[in-house]
């Protein structure tokens, strides 16, 4: 367990990581008992620090909801993490150089909800709650390296969940649907990279269903006494694998008739 100074000392890193561009090392090595609710604690101490400079909440992300990728960090849960209002970018948008440090893309279904969802919530209720459900691309950053340069171990899940949840940006595209009316679980995407086919998938990548994905995050909101508000935005996680987007990367994800959206970067 770390204790108030320590959560103290990682959030204000990792603050100034996203500042300056500078990565920092993993808080894994440094703290080797570092637990999953001592990185949401760091996280919460981030977002303090974001909202003190005048930065609203619009939402909030979920991630490591596919199968590999929670192997791949040896977990059986998803993380969270929030959006804010600088994270908000227009389809078609360009992203300046320097905005991000190691950016990756993903293609998501985001929900946008119609009132507040407090304490766990039933599959029903989410829908009941969701005033439409759109497509969208997740963008990735990280301000903790991916590898450590010494001993090239790589980040653990409390890394991630520090860094929020490795959450950078969401770019909403501009079609909306009810959700009542269309199956989720078999909404896909082709995630293109300067024209070329880079990922494909299914929204049942998503712990078999996006709806469920809400449910989990209205679950483990409500263990820290946080809900859900109305007009939030919720990414609820990626069913691809993230897209590395190097200078001059154009992106476009075709999700057939559910939408489109895209993204450059500079």
């Amino acid at each position: 367990m770390l204790s108030a100074d320590q959560i103290e000392e990682a959030a204000e890193a990792l603050f100034a990581a996203e500042m300056t561009g500078q990565q920092i090392g993993l808080l894994s090595a440094r703290h080797s008992d570092m637990t999953i609710d001592d990185a949401y604690a760091v996280q919460r101490a981030l977002v303090a620090k974001r909202k003190a400079t005048g930065r609203e909440i619009i939402g909030w992300k979920i991630g490591l909801t596919s199968k590999a990728m929670q192997a791949a960090l040896r977990i059986d849960v998803p993380d969270s993490g929030i959006l804010f209002d600088d994270m908000a970018f227009e389809t078609g948008s360009l992203i300046p150089q320097g905005r991000f440090i190691e950016p990756r893309v993903e293609t998501e279904i985001a929900f946008i909800l119609k009132s507040d969802l407090d304490g766990p919530a039933t599959h029903a209720e989410v829908l009941a709650a969701t005033e439409f459900v759109a497509p969208a691309l997740e963008l990735l950053d990280t301000r903790i390296v991916r590898l450590d340069r010494t001993t090239s171990m790589p980040r653990k899940v409390v890394d991630t969940i520090s860094d929020n949840a490795a959450n950078a940006g969401i770019v909403l595209g501009t079609q909306r649907h009810d959700p009542a009316d269309i199956d989720l679980r078999h909404v896909g995407a082709v995630l293109m990279r300067n024209g070329e086919v880079e990922e494909t998938g299914l929204g049942a990548g998503v712990l078999n269903d996006p709806v469920k994905s809400v449910v989990w995050l209205t679950e483990r909101l409500s263990t820290y006494g946080m809900s859900l508000r109305r007009g939030d935005i919720v990414l609820s996680g990626s069913f691809v694998r993230p897209v590395e987007a190097h200078e001059g990367s154009k992106f476009e994800a075709d999700f057939g008739a559910f939408g489109n959206v895209s993204i450059n970067f500079a």
